[in-house]
């Protein structure tokens, strides 16, 4: 088993086509098919479902997915500490999706200019879901809402999960509500358990005595977010950076809430050179 028959698995698993996928790495689609097969005999076992031309992957090919993105994280990781000067191969970036919309765009920006031979790969969760994200290898570092629990600081809750990191983001969050709800019981639209601003703003809302709010409606984007404010039935809660990207709405008003940093945090130990270049450039932004 060799790392480029590992990569043309996962290209093939994520294309869902050999010839797609023949496309993407700039090779024949005979090429591709052979190492599949060669791959698939070598473990022993079946990894997609032929039907036709069309492909899934099978429950065995679904784990083995999973371990491959594992093993080429940690031979990427490996080249880039024994060369740490030079940030190069893929930077695999977590990040809140409020955090992405607008905070990150001017950051990529800088850094594909910088280091132009960088891949660069973004993928969206909550701050629970991008940590758990990082602990299992399958990204480089992340940028999560953090608060420390009961009392802890941020950083020894952090070592304690064999994670380092830094501050690099302040953000104000609001709660977006209906202009003149009146006394009628909003839901909260936010995302799924594990997001940090929706634990804010409940905590928020139980302290707010003329508030009603009946219950957490779970929403998969801030724009459905926003539609369910709009339309006067929820409130929700968003850091004032996003809502500077939205049109002004007069069906809407804001609420103070809570400053919450935006940490940039990577397992310890395996702060690559890629990794402190894209730091240096978030502080500075």
């Amino acid at each position: 088993m060799d790392l480029s028959s590992l990569e043309i698995f996962q290209t093939v698993a994520a294309e869902l086509s050999v010839t797609k996928a023949a496309v993407v790495l700039g090779r024949a689609q005979s090429n591709v098919t052979t190492r599949i097969q060669a791959l698939e005999q070598q473990l022993g076992v079946d990894l997609f479902v032929r039907e036709g031309r069309r492909l899934s992957l099978t429950d065995q090919g679904k784990l083995f997915l999973d371990y491959s993105q594992r093993l080429l994280a940690l031979a990427e990781e490996a080249v880039q500490v024994l060369h740490p000067a030079q940030p190069q191969g893929t930077l695999r970036i977590g990040s809140m999706e409020s955090t992405a919309a607008a905070r990150l765009p001017g950051v990529l920006t800088a850094f594909q200019q910088r280091w132009p031979n960088v891949r660069l790969a973004v993928r969206t969760g909550t701050s629970q879901a991008l940590l758990d994200l990082l602990g299992d290898g399958l990204v480089d570092c992340a940028l999560v809402a953090l608060t420390g629990e009961e009392g802890t600081p941020i950083e020894e809750d952090l070592a304690h999960r064999g994670l380092a990191g830094v501050p690099v983001f302040e953000e104000q969050l609001v709660a977006v509500m209906p202009v003149g709800q009146g006394k009628a019981p909003l839901t909260l639209a936010a995302f799924a358990a594990g997001c940090t601003y929706r634990r804010v703003g409940q905590q928020w809302l139980a302290e707010q005595g003329e508030l009603a709010v009946s219950m957490t409606h779970e929403v998969a984007s801030y724009h459905a977010m926003f539609a369910c404010v709009v339309a006067g039935q929820s409130l929700c809660i968003a850091p004032t950076s996003l809502l500077a990207l939205q049109p002004p709405s007069p069906a809407v008003t804001t609420r103070p809430i809570a400053n919450v940093a935006t940490w940039l945090v990577y397992r310890k130990g395996s702060r690559t050179a890629a990794i402190g270049a894209f730091t240096d450039l978030a502080l500075a932004s």
